[in-house]
C-alpha cells in the first residue's frame, strides 16, 4: 500500500502547487483510492488535488488548523502514528532548524527506498535549503514552480544518518538563557523576546491568586509568575502543542513546586472555562507574514470573559498595535506601565 506523509506549515496554494508539480509533470505516479496519505502541518484551509483520490489523514500540532481540518471532517491527530509509510512530503517553512527536523522525521517515517519530497518559498531560504541536503544526501531531482523549489530524495543509508544526526542536535539544543527549552519553529526559539522580558520585569511583585498565561509560548511569563510567592497556580494556553509541551517541562524544571495546568487552546476562538484571578500575555498579531490585529484583539476578549470582577490583565505588545482602545472599553481601567523599545505593557482591571 503506497501511504504519502506531509510535514509543513500554513500553505498558500502557490506553494501546494510547487509541492506537487513533479506528480503533475510526471516525476511520480498519482496515488489512487486505495492509497494511504498521512499529512503533517497542513493549513486548515488545504485542498487535496482532484487526481490524488487517496485517503488522507493529517497531523497538526497548530490549534486552529487541527480545529479547522477537524471541521471540515478531515482525520486530523496531533501527532504522528507509529507507522511507517511509502512517501513523505515537505511543505518547508522559514525556520532552517524547523524544516530540517521535518526532513528527518520524514526519512524516519517512510520505508527503505521510500520517496521524500520538499517544497519551499525561494524568498523563505528553500534554494539555500536544497544546496545544504545536496551536499549530505544524494538528491533525485528538482524543480522550480511558482517563485519556489520543490527536490526529492530517496530513504537510504545516508538519509539515515543525517536524520539521526538533525535529531541528536535538536535534542542537544543550548538552552535560553541557560534555563529555557525551546526548538525551531516555536515563537523567540533562540532567545527571550524583548517584549515578554519587559512584561515580566515590570510585572508588580505582590501578584496573588489563580493566574494564566494566554499565548504561553515555551513558558517564559509563566515561570515568572510562578517565582511571585502569593500565586497559587498557574494554567498556561498555547496554540503551538510543542511549544505548550517544552512550557510544561519549563515550568517542572524551574518551578517544580508551582501547581500547573496546560491546555492546548485557539485563544481567538475557544472559550476558557475557568475564572481567574490574573492573565498575563504577549498575544500574537502575525497570520503568516501578514500582520494582523485582529488575533490580538481576539485574545483580549477572551481574556476579559476569564477575569473574574476586578480580576487584573497585563500584557505586552508592538506600541503601533490597536489594541488600547478596545482595553479602555473592556475594562474598568486601563493603564500603561512601561513603553519602551517599541512595545507597551499595559495594565488593566476587569
Amino acid at each position: 500500500m503506497l501511504r504519502l506523509f506531509f510535514f509543513g506549515n500554513a500553505m498558500s496554494l502557490p506553494l501546494v502547487n510547487t509541492l506537487f508539480h513533479p506528480f503533475y509533470a510526471g516525476e511520480f505516479e498519482y496515488p489512487g483510492a486505495e492509497k494511504t496519505c498521512l499529512v503533517f502541518g497542513a493549513h486548515r484551509d488545504f485542498q487535496k488535488p482532484a487526481e490524488f483520490n487517496a485517503k488522507w489523514t493529517f497531523v497538526q500540532s497548530f490549534k486552529p488548523d487541527f480545529a479547522g481540518l477537524e471541521k471540515r471532517g478531515f482525520d486530523v491527530r496531533d501527532s504522528a502514528p507509529d507507522e511507517t509509510f511509502d512517501v513523505a512530503l515537505i511543505l518547508a517553512g522559514k525556520h532552517r532548524g524547523q524544516n530540517e527536523r521535518w526532513l528527518a522525521q520524514a526519512v524516519q517515517h517512510v520505508k527503505p527506498d521510500g520517496l521524500i519530497v520538499l517544497a519551499g518559498g525561494k524568498t523563505e531560504g528553500a534554494a539555500s535549503l536544497r544546496k545544504r541536503i545536496e551536499s549530505e544526501l544524494p538528491l533525485g531531482g528538482h524543480l522550480s514552480k511558482n517563485h519556489g523549489v520543490v527536490f526529492w530524495l530517496k530513504r537510504s543509508a545516508e538519509a539515515d544518518a543525517f536524520a539521526q544526526a538533525v535529531i541528536a542536535q535538536q535534542q542537544s539544543l543550548p538552552l535560553i538563557d541557560a534555563r529555557f527549552e525551546a526548538a525551531p519553529g516555536m515563537f523567540s526559539y533562540e532567545r527571550i523576546d524583548i517584549g515578554s522580558r519587559l512584561l515580566a520585569d515590570n510585572l508588580p511583585k505582590q501578584l496573588h491568586g489563580v493566574a494564566a498565561d494566554f499565548c504561553a509560548g515555551w513558558g517564559y511569563l509563566s515561570v515568572a509568575l510562578a517565582q511571585q510567592e502569593a500565586v497559587a497556580r498557574v494554567d498556561m494556553f498555547e496554540a503551538d502543542r510543542l511549544a505548550l509541551e517544552a512550557a510544561e517541562r519549563n515550568m517542572q524544571r524551574l518551578a517544580p513546586a508551582m501547581e500547573i495546568s496546560a491546555h492546548w487552546c485557539d485563544l481567538t476562538s475557544e472559550k476558557v472555562e475557568r475564572i481567574y484571578d490574573l492573565i498575563v500575555m504577549n498575544p500574537p498579531f502575525h497570520e503568516g507574514r501578514a500582520a494582523d490585529p485582529l488575533l490580538g484583539q481576539s485574545v483580549i476578549r477572551t481574556a476579559a470573559a476569564a477575569l473574574k470582577p476586578r480580576g487584573r490583565l497585563f500584557m505586552v505588545a508592538n506600541k503601533g498595535l490597536p489594541y488600547e482602545p478596545l482595553l479602555k472599553s473592556m475594562f474598568a481601567s486601563c493603564d500603561t506601565l512601561i513603553e519602551d523599545k517599541g512595545y507597551r505593557v499595559y495594565a488593566a482591571v476587569r
